[in-house]
């Protein structure tokens, strides 16, 4: 069983049902091209599963998370996080943070100062499957394997 899932959200919030945008609500994907790291428990995959045509997911390895937060983290004021702010919430670097993420020892949303989600960008190059099809009929929704290339890609 995974640790952590790092979750995007695809589709954008017109023609969305309110119980769809009240659970990305829940899960702090209020826009799209939001990304969230969120630890693995059974309440999750179920909020997971519930919207899978609206994002897709992944397990999240400590290097991608290192990546995320070195380029995408940002604090009050939309402002990059520093050295000392992360000293503040108790980690020595990055890559210690992205460890704690990937393993879900850590949540986004308990640490204060920080964003709970990483504002992406369009993938460069485009996405290479359907953005409308589940991962299983050739589209990018749902529990997607490559989504870690695709996000580094958005980075």
């Amino acid at each position: 069983m995974a640790n952590a899932y790092l979750v995007v959200r695809i589709k954008g919030q017109a023609d969305c049902p309110y119980w769809a945008t009240t659970t990305m609500t829940l899960l702090k994907l209020d826009k799209k091209y939001r990304a969230t790291i969120l630890p693995a428990k059974d309440n999750t995959l179920g909020m997971l599963r519930k919207v899978q045509h609206y994002v897709a997911w992944v397990e999240i390895d400590a290097s991608l998370a290192t990546e995320l937060i070195d380029k995408k983290a940002r604090k009050g004021g939309y402002q990059k996080i520093t050295a000392e702010d992360l000293k503040a919430l108790g980690f020595a670097s990055a890559e210690e943070l992205g460890k704690a993420l990937s393993e879900g020892t850590a949540t986004l949303s308990k640490l204060k100062p920080l964003k709970p989600w990483f504002a992406l960008a369009p993938p460069r190059f485009g996405f290479k499957r359907s953005t409308k099809r589940l991962y299983g009929q050739k589209g990018v929704l749902g529990q997607n394997k490559e989504l870690g290339n695709l996000v580094r890609n958005m980075i």
